[in-house]
Parts: structure tokens; C-alpha cells; sequence
């Protein structure tokens, strides 16, 4: 049923649009026209302005021949991590990657090319369906931007889908952490490294020292803690009285989550102290956390739908946050999808064609089964 050269040529062309967080007009040009061919309503949300970006969420909206069937919301984000700049995807033995010098894009980019293709197959064999909204998100990479800043009063679904996962179609995130930033600026003393190094206080060796004493990495089944930037120091012949350390907490658990925040400002701040430095801990929350029940409405139609075309449904929790984490936060309950985008945010990023297909499919055997369902 799907057009797979069609779908094929399309995902091929929007890989190639160079996508950079906040900066995804190109894309969002490009697809704009496309959903108004098939007669969706389209906007454009205000979200840039509310983080520096050059577009806002594109929404549109379907109305369905099937009205009392439930509102399904189809969501994937437009921006992509770098470098995605010229990318020149090759196909070989079934599989699509870039040349190897960026990244691909088939994260996103393949969530965008299967609802677009089911949204396709629904107009042109005129299949029943009831009203779908879709959101093609922006500044997805740099914090669920896009999501965060969208006005809930905008979504009108009853639940939804977020095709944005890595395993294979068929895979379904019920289960995704929350996170919070912890960053800390340690305040040390400067003093000439060569001649009076004792009378400083090295910003850098604190840190360390704090560092040293964090619990970090995976922690338990649904915890992980990181340590992901540092930066300070002028020069070798200074001991640096300022570093700034940037980490992040996440877990499933909310009361996890903020024990470990806690455990990350309180040792900055105690080792800090007993080293004669001052550390200024600032935490912030990034997302929180969603568990959706396996016999939710959201859930049992995905796992129906994924049978129904022949796909094993694999009901599973994911360590990563995505635009799911804020849709189900505004009381729209979202799972995520897997499409089958493998190694992504590498150069060595690829997708397998069938995994592609595959999706495409999956989308519109779940708009196919909401058609069958009643409110």
C-alpha cells in the first residue's frame, strides 16, 4: 500500500535540507505546501521567538471522515544535530547512511517522511480516518525547545504517537526519564602558578575532586547521571579561580531524580567548602518524566496496529527524553515510536529502506484502527 519509491525520493530530498537547531525554515518551507495539498489546515506556532530560533512549530490539522473515531496527534522534529550541512545520502544493499563525513537525518527526518506518506495513502484511496493533528516540532536537539514552548491550548488530540525512536517499527516507548541541568561555577583564587602557587585555590582541582566524589553514569534500572562539560582556566602559569562543570540527572522515578540532584549540588558545595572554594550550584528541570499503562487507549492501538501488518510489538521504556515528555505533561497522552534510525548523532548514522517502509506502514495501520474505535 505504500509507495515506497515516492516515500523513498521524498525522505532523500528532506535528508539533504540542512536542519540545524533553530534554524529550520528551509524544512519547514518545504513541507509546508505539501500538507496543504493534502488538505490539512497549517500554522505556524510563535515558539521561535521564545527561543531565539529562525521557525516555530508547524501544526496542521485534518479533519476526519470518520467523526466519531478518537483525535490522534502524529509528531516528529524537523532539526537535526550536527554536522548536517551538504549531507549526500548513498543507499547500499538496502540500507541508507550518509558519504561518512555527517550525520544522516534520519533522526528526524524519518518520523517527518512516514506521516507524510500514511497522509498520502489516506487522500488518494480515500481511507476512512478521523481527525488528525500533526506537529513537526523544532529545537527538539537542544532541549525540546520547540515542544516546551508550544501553547497546549494548540493541541487537540486525544492521544498521540511520536515517531522518534531508534528500534526497529514495532517498538514502543511507554516509559521515558525526566531530567534536570546541575551546573556548577566553583569559585577558587588566582595566584602566579610559578611563583606563590599556595596562594591560590585551584578552581580546577576542586572540581575534580568533586567530580571524583559524584555518583554518576547508570545508577539503577531507570537512573543515569553525567558529567558533560567543563570549562575554565586561562593559562598554565595561572591557577584558575573559576570552572564551570555542566551536568545532568535523569530518571523514570521523580523522587530518584531529585535525590540525585540533590547528591550532585550538595557534594559541589561540601567539597567546595572544605577546599576553601565556594561552589554557586544552579539546577534547572529540563522535562519530566511519563509512564503510560500498557492497557492505555494510546498503547493497545499501537500494539493492535503493529500486529495487524505483520510487526511484533515490543512494549519497552527508553533512558532518553523527546517531545513526548512535554505532550504528555499538557495531558495528551504520546508514546514514541521506533523507525528504525540507527546510530544516530554519529556520522555512522544509517536506516535500513524496510525500516522506513516499515514505519510509514505503521502510521497508517494506527490511523486505520483509531477509524475503528469509538470515543
Amino acid at each position: 500500500m505504500i509507495n515506497q519509491a515516492r516515500m523513498l525520493a521524498e525522505f532523500l530530498e528532506l535528508v539533504k535540507i540542512k536542519c540545524s537547531t533553530k534554524e529550520e525554515r528551509q524544512a519547514a518551507d518545504f513541507l509546508k505546501p505539501r500538507l496543504t495539498a493534502l488538505n490539512l489546515e497549517v500554522s505556524e506556532d510563535d515558539a521561535a521567538a521564545k527561543f531565539g530560533g529562525n521557525c516555530g512549530n508547524i501544526l496542521a490539522y485534518l479533519k476526519g471522515n470518520v467523526p466519531a473515531a478518537p483525535v490522534i496527534l502524529l509528531n516528529a522534529h524537523l532539526d537535526c544535530v550536527e554536522p548536517c550541512e551538504n549531507i549526500q545520502p548513498q543507499i547500499k544493499d538496502g540500507i541508507i547512511s550518509s558519504a561518512g563525513d555527517t550525520i544522516l537525518g534520519s533522526d528526524d527526518k524519518a518520523g517527518v517522511a512516514a506521516i507524510l506518506e500514511a497522509l498520502r495513502i489516506l487522500k488518494e484511496q480515500n481511507l476512512p480516518h478521523g481527525d488528525i493533528q500533526v506537529v513537526f516540532t523544532v529545537g527538539e536537539e537542544s532541549g525540546l525547545n520547540g515542544s516546551k514552548n508550544l501553547d497546549r491550548q494548540l493541541l487537540r488530540a486525544d492521544f498521540g504517537y511520536s515517531l522518534d525512536a531508534g528500534g526497529t517499527p514495532g517498538e514502543i516507548i511507554t516509559m521515558a526519564p525526566g531530567q534536570n541541568s546541575i551546573n556548577a561555577t566553583i569559585h577558587g583564587k588566582t595566584a602566579h602558578a610559578g611563583v606563590a602557587p599556595e596562594e591560590g585555590i585551584n578552581a580546577i582541582v576542586v572540581a575534580g575532586k568533586a567530580i571524583a566524589a559524584l555518583k554518576q553514569g547508570r545508577l539503577d534500572f531507570e537512573t543515569t547521571a553525567n558529567v558533560g562539560i567543563i570549562r575554565g582556566g586561562r593559562a598554565t602559569n595561572i591557577v584558575p579561580d573559576t570552572v564551570e562543570v555542566f551536568c545532568e540527572a535523569r530518571s523514570r522515578n521523580l523522587d530518584k531524580l531529585a535525590a540525585q540532584t540533590a547528591h550532585m549540588r550538595e557534594t559541589f558545595e561540601q567539597i567546595a567548602q572544605a577546599n576553601g572554594a565556594r561552589a554557586e550550584v544552579t539546577v534547572s528541570s529540563a522535562y519530566n518524566p511519563f509512564v503510560l499503562e500498557e492497557n492505555s487507549a494510546v498503547v493497545s492501538l499501537a500494539v493492535q496496529a503493529a500486529k495487524c501488518i505483520g510487526l511484533l510489538p515490543d512494549v519497552k521504556a527508553t533512558g532518553g527524553g523527546s517531545d513526548a515528555n512535554f505532550f504528555n505533561a499538557y495531558g495528551v497522552p504520546t508514546a514514541v515510536l521506533g523507525v528504525g534510525m540507527s546510530k544516530v548523532h554519529t556520522t555512522e548514522e544509517f536506516i535500513k529502506e524496510a525500516d522506513l517502509y516499515a514505519a510509514a506502514r505503521l502510521v497508517l495501520a494506527i490511523i486505520q484502527a483509531a477509524a475503528e474505535k469509538q470515543k
